[in-house]
């Protein structure tokens, strides 16, 4: 039985290797011999299995297990995709999917937290960057596949599942109980701070999220005090974004750079060289730019940082990145199932791979809470019986309550406020250069007759 059973494994094996050259649509060098004791090892495997396991497995569960540890032995983010996984990962680059909110992959056998994502049922239950999943409800994760563990998670809308996580600093694992719900994300989210200072948060990197920046860009253009005129200064915020779409990132890149590389990839195939280039159409080439990250800021979401920061571009705040610097190409085998691979590295323009590395903040801050200290021990010319009152009191406090919003945004988040303390103090520094340079311009002699 063995010997027919191996030749039937080795000519499966050998269709797949020509079937996927077909797919990819170009001549490659014919597949070096096969290894064939490997090969017959292979083909006994599978038939002590078949004969010998507790429990009768059919042949196609078998090679289809066979597949799945082939592609999780290679990296963390190579997988074969079924029909259900084809689908939702076409779900989650045009922003709508099901599930509980969070980007895993897998450390040591476990789940690894790389980012809750905003506004999902993860974020609202207290999901932190970081954070291993030990356990969905009653079934440890040690042993599960991360697509396997991925699947666990899903279920119907409104659904409970209790993740048992460890998270650094606290000494015993917590049990976190999350409703699952349909997640609908909003790629770009924008307000304007304190007068002409944009704020623009990218979640993720979709399909439309270029555009979104773009669009952006111009609403809060006109919504600043001086509309005809460029803003004072943007803080775009990619904490805690686990990636996207790559062409996303580009675009988003390109549209504060008006000129040179964003991004380039390597890998051992042709087409896995690719070089991406800034375009002279840049909705914001000259406007100050501080850009916050953190550990949650992954894979495309460096490729940005990385872009702007190695142009000189923008200002990087927050702590080391992630560190995710490889490309997944997906690669349809038959409409309904895909192989997501990795085929290449990618690098920002300096030539620094970002892989296991991630993007080192220009200014490192870590977030925490700030406390102002209370002024009240001290009387001011408003506290005294009689003054005089101000002929502009009822116009600013029209404009203050109408802040009262942003303020508290800015006040509870650390970070956010020192990448606002850096675009003002940039803009001080400019006006007072443009100052000095006009008092030192020599004047003109008059011209006599």
């Amino acid at each position: 039985m063995l010997r027919p059973l191996f030749f039937t494994l080795l000519a499966v094996l050998t269709f797949s290797v020509h079937a996927q050259d077909i797919i990819e649509g170009e001549a490659k060098v014919a597949p070096s011999r096969l290894p064939l004791e490997e090969l017959r090892a292979f083909a006994e495997i599978f038939e002590r299995i078949r004969t010998s396991y507790v429990e009768t497995v059919d042949d196609k569960t078998l090679l289809e297990n066979a597949i799945h540890g082939m592609l999780s032995g290679l990296d963390p983010h190579s997988s074969y995709l079924g029909e259900e996984d084809f689908e939702d990962l076409r779900a989650n680059t045009s922003g709508k999917f099901g599930g509980l909110g969070i980007e895993v992959g897998m450390e040591d056998g476990f789940i690894k937290v790389v980012s809750p994502i905003d506004d999902t049922p993860a974020q609202q239950a207290g999901i932190l960057a970081g954070d291993l999943i030990i356990k969905l409800d009653d079934t440890p994760v040690k042993g599960l596949g991360l697509n396997e563990a991925v699947e666990k998670m899903r279920g119907e809308p409104g659904s409970p599942i209790v993740l048992t996580i460890l998270r650094e600093g606290e000494n015993q694992p917590l049990e976190i109980t999350i409703k699952r719900a349909e997640i609908k994300i909003t790629s770009v989210k924008h307000k304007l701070l304190d007068d002409q200072y944009g704020y623009i948060r990218i979640t993720q990197f979709q399909e439309n999220t270029g555009a979104d920046i773009s669009n952006a860009l111009q609403i809060l253009t006109e919504k600043s005090d001086q509309p005809l005129k460029p803003l004072s200064g943007v803080i775009l915020d990619l904490r805690n974004n686990p990636g996207g779409v790559l062409d996303a990132a580009v675009a988003v890149s390109d549209a504060f750079l008006e000129s040179g590389l964003i991004v380039y990839t390597k890998g051992r195939i042709a087409n896995a060289d690719v070089r991406y280039e800034a375009t002279i159409d840049t909705p914001a080439p000259d406007v100050p730019l501080v850009v916050l990250i953190n550990g949650g800021s992954a894979s495309a979401s460096e490729i940005v940082a990385g872009a702007l920061q190695d142009h000189g571009r923008a200002v990087i705040m927050g702590t080391q990145s992630f560190g995710k610097g490889s490309v997944q190409t997906v690669l349809p085998l038959n409409g309904e199932h895909a192989l997501k691979l990795t085929t290449a590295r990618y690098y920002t323009p300096n030539g620094r791979s970002i892989q296991a590395q991630g993007i080192t903040p220009d200014i490192e801050v870590h977030q925490g809470k700030f406390t102002p200290e209370n002024e009240s021990r001290y009387y001011k010319e408003a506290d005294l019986t009689g003054h005089l009152e101000n002929p502009d009191e009822k116009k600013e406090k029209k404009v203050e309550d109408e802040e009262n919003e942003t303020k508290k945004l800015i006040a509870k988040d650390y970070q956010l406020n020192q990448a606002l303390t850096m675009l003002k103090g940039m803009r001080l520094l400019a006006s007072k250069q443009n100052r000095d340079s006009d008092d030192q311009t020599p004047a003109v002699p008059a011209i006599t007759d």
